[in-house]
């Protein structure tokens, strides 16, 4: 069962923080990888690139890890555990593209590689460990 994030913990994940994403490789060990992230009505939303390791951990073992502190305030801090329920080529690119707007103000995201396929990552909420 999802675990409802709070309007200030929404409001900071809307924001143009970034977010820290841990997932567990094959042996168990964490990775944790800064990212940009979004909500989409109650999930949590995010981009990769597919073969990444963390796509790769991700599409093996769903369970993952999110944090994301406000630079202007370290108390203000969203902590949570969650389950990956999509991993998707479809709408992608255009979530990369949004993404990149959000973050970098541009409406195409610059740093595509030649060959790469973009995925949309899809994030349940099941718990909520810290809310600023």
């Amino acid at each position: 069962m999802a675990d409802t994030l709070s309007a200030k913990a929404r409001d900071l994940i809307t924001r143009p923080v970034l977010a820290s994403l841990t997932t567990l490789g094959r042996d168990g060990a964490p990775q944790v990888t800064p990212l940009w992230i979004d909500l989409d009505g109650d999930d949590l939303v995010f981009n990769t690139a597919k073969g990444r390791v963390k796509e790769r951990h991700m599409a093996r073992d769903p369970r993952v890890a999110v944090s994301v502190v406000d630079p202007e305030d370290p108390y203000n801090v969203v902590a949570l555990r969650g389950t990956v329920t999509d991993i998707t080529p479809d709408g992608a690119d255009a979530h990369i593209d949004a993404l990149a707007k959000k973050y970098l103000g541009v409406d195409s995201y610059p740093m595509r590689t030649e060959g790469e396929v973009r995925v949309k990552v899809r994030v349940r909420t099941d718990h909520i460990a810290m809310q600023g």
